[in-house]
């Protein structure tokens, strides 16, 4: 049953985790030194280890920490508090915006993470208990994943917003029907960051206005400062959704103002040409009378009235300014 458990450790207040012997988990737990157990849901027998070593008000807490899919939210109990966040996808050939979700129970002492898929903010809390520069309680362990979460986030943002401006260059400069599905591809990763980050706004919010012991003034101050983050954050998605479209519009306006070009100096050409042809045609016929057949020199003069022709053509299409 312990096989879930990927790791245990014992916050010492100083910033260092103490690793917890799966054996000694339960008197862990019930200690009054901070304990953060982290489970992954995929392994058998995570059901079955929250049941028999937590002390849930609701078994829907536990149908909540294991669910396949599930959004932003969070959940209080008295002094306990469910949480689940999303970060960005930062695994090996996964895409960022396949976000990751974990899912907390925190009560009193005790923090009860579940995962699905890694998520590298909390390896990062992790490494940082084990180098001893990590947090000191749960307040600081929550306020440090968010905050955490939203560190990655950034990189890959403003990514985003990157190519975003390269696509924009390039639909200026030179555009190509292709930047199509590069725009309608960047602006689908807007929509899916933004459906996963606009939740975990009001989840701060709710965190910053909650009245729980273990969550401080300072505690709350950070919490702020990741308020107004995850506020940009999805000000910027909106900014780039909005961005993506004007350039698809410019994109769709040029594509259409090359084609026109295009067809209107086949028109001009049709039209210079279609004298040519009628005159060719008609001296071109099988018949008698035809003038100039006689003579050695027709052929020339033939050709010299048809340059005559376009000459003159071209000078009056342009003092009507068709091209």
């Amino acid at each position: 049953m312990t096989d879930c458990i990927l790791h245990a450790l014992q916050f010492d207040g100083q910033g260092t985790g103490l690793a917890i012997d799966h054996k000694d988990i339960q008197q862990a737990l019930d200690a009054e030194a901070v304990s953060w157990v982290h489970l992954d849901a995929n392994i058998p027998g995570c059901r079955d280890w929250l049941l028999e070593n937590l002390k849930l008000p609701d078994e829907l807490i536990i149908d909540a920490l294991l669910a396949d899919e599930t959004r932003p939210r969070i959940l209080s109990y008295d002094e306990g508090l469910m949480v689940i966040l999303r970060g960005v996808n930062l695994n090996d050939n996964a895409h960022p915006e396949d976000m990751v979700s974990v899912r907390l129970w925190i009560y009193g002492s005790n923090i009860i993470s579940v995962r699905l898929r890694r998520l590298k903010a909390v390896i990062d809390i992790r490494e940082r208990l084990e180098s001893g520069r990590g947090p000191k309680n749960t307040g600081d362990f929550l306020t440090t994943l968010i905050t955490r979460l939203f560190e990655r986030m950034e990189p890959v943002l403003r990514s985003l917003d990157d190519q975003l401006d390269t696509l924009e260059e390039q639909v200026m400069e030179n555009p190509d029907a292709e930047d199509r599905q590069a725009i309608t591809t960047l602006r689908k990763q807007a929509i899916v960051f933004k459906r996963y980050i606009a939740p975990q706004r009001d989840v701060i919010a709710s965190l910053r206005n909650a009245e729980i012991s273990w969550l401080d003034a300072a505690h709350k101050r950070k919490l702020m400062e990741s308020l107004d983050r995850v506020t940009r954050y999805i000000e910027d998605l909106d900014a780039t959704r909005e961005r993506g479209q004007i350039i698809k519009d410019e994109l769709g306006n040029a594509l259409s103002d090359r084609m026109n070009r295009n067809l209107y100096m086949l028109s001009v050409i049709a039209a210079i040409f279609l004298p040519l042809g009628f005159l060719t045609g008609l001296l071109g016929i099988n018949v008698g009378g035809i003038p100039g057949s006689d003579v050695a020199d027709a052929f020339l003069i033939f050709c010299a009235i048809l340059t005559v022709v376009v000459v003159g053509q071209v000078y009056l299409f342009k003092r009507l300014k068709w091209f």
